[in-house]
């Protein structure tokens, strides 16, 4: 296939490194171009960014003249890691220019009209992307929170399996969520932050539009209802969630167990270089999972879960291990567009 141009916005920043990093010989994007803010705008990227994401920056971005985001770049997508408070209207700009978004955001998440997409749990959404209106090549889709992705992926098969009426989810979230340099050291150091802004809010409304079910035109939200408390701990990488949960019918734990191993990934025979060999890795040792031993496991792309248990209050309760910068950020985005160009909806667009 013939590769795809690309361009990163925030490139700079913790989402955009790892976009970086992880499109470093990507058998089919070639990334092209680097954007930031204006601060950052006219210099080489090995210049202007503070590198924290590991080895040496790649030779082939190293180099790249980074330009302000928000002007043209001649790609055929764009991988957003942009902040909250500017990335809306950046993102529809280059959307109505033509270009694919695939967004880190949360500006435009909930629109009715922006597919909330994780690949494995609905793939069906990206067909709102048909209702968006914008010129041909032109759309915004963006990936979840960084702390729902964990969530969902563990609870899509019980969905299907039994249905889910009720979630009470306690998150313990890394500090490589706050991004670059965030949370000072003497906050977070032997201590907890029991408070994370605006994060509850996404992580109780997020799940029900990613597990909705899509008829072509709308999605209709699950109906359930998701409580979250969210926290920030001293880890650097890795969300845990722990999770009670009231199923649509009663089921035990050796048929949730079961239910969680027979979940059969609809990517696995399509041979999305980012997708991992296995989706979800479910264990019953009861010390597991832990983000220093799985958070990598699948490249960061596989959702440990475990400690699959009955609960006294709900039916069941259980664990789950996502690797927030990875398949919560920078390797979901990539993963999405992988999809959208397997569907036929990211092409190359015409060379200057």
């Amino acid at each position: 296939m013939q590769r795809l141009r690309v361009g990163i916005l925030g490139a700079t920043g913790a989402v955009g490194q790892q976009f970086v990093r992880l499109l470093e010989r990507h058998p089919w994007f070639d990334v092209t171009a680097v954007a930031a803010s204006a601060r950052s705008a006219g210099r080489r990227y090995r210049d202007a960014v503070q590198w924290i994401s590991g080895g040496a920056i790649p030779d082939s971005v190293a180099d790249l003249e980074v330009v302000e985001a928000g002007q043209s770049l001649p790609v055929d997508l764009v991988f957003s890691g942009l902040d909250a408070s500017v990335a809306g209207a950046i993102e529809t700009g280059y959307a109505e220019a033509g270009v694919a978004v695939l967004s880190n955001a949360r500006n435009h998440r909930m629109k009715p009209d922006v597919p909330l997409l994780i690949p494995e749990v609905n793939p069906d959404h990206a067909g709102l992307i048909d209702r968006q209106g914008f010129p041909p090549g032109g759309m915004i889709v963006t990936n979840p929170n960084c702390a729902t992705v964990g969530l969902v992926c563990a609870l899509k098969p019980l969905v299907d399996a039994f249905g889910v009426e009720t979630v009470q989810v306690t998150t313990m979230q890394a500090v490589s969520g706050a991004g670059y340099p965030g949370v000072p050291s003497l906050d977070i150091l032997g201590n907890v932050i029991p408070f994370i802004g605006g994060e509850e809010a996404k992580v109780e409304t997020e799940p029900l539009k990613i597990l909705g079910r899509f008829d072509g035109e709308v999605v209709t939200p699950l109906d359930a209802r998701v409580s979250a408390q969210c926290n920030r701990v001293p880890v650097l990488d890795g969300h845990l969630a722990s999770a009670s949960i009231g199923l649509g019918r009663r089921a035990t734990v050796a048929e949730v167990l079961a239910a969680l191993r027979a979940f059969r990934s609809p990517l696995h025979d399509l041979g999305l270089p980012s997708a991992p060999e296995r989706f979800l890795d479910v264990t019953e040792d009861d010390r597991y999972p832990q983000p220093r031993r799985h958070v990598d496991a699948g490249g960061g792309m596989t959702v440990s879960v475990g400690r699959v248990r009955a609960c006294p209050v709900l039916d069941v309760r259980l664990v789950a291990l996502v690797h927030n910068t990875v398949r919560g950020a920078a390797g979901g985005a990539i993963l999405n567009a992988e999809l959208l160009v397997h569907q036929g909806r990211i092409r190359a667009r015409n060379q200057p």
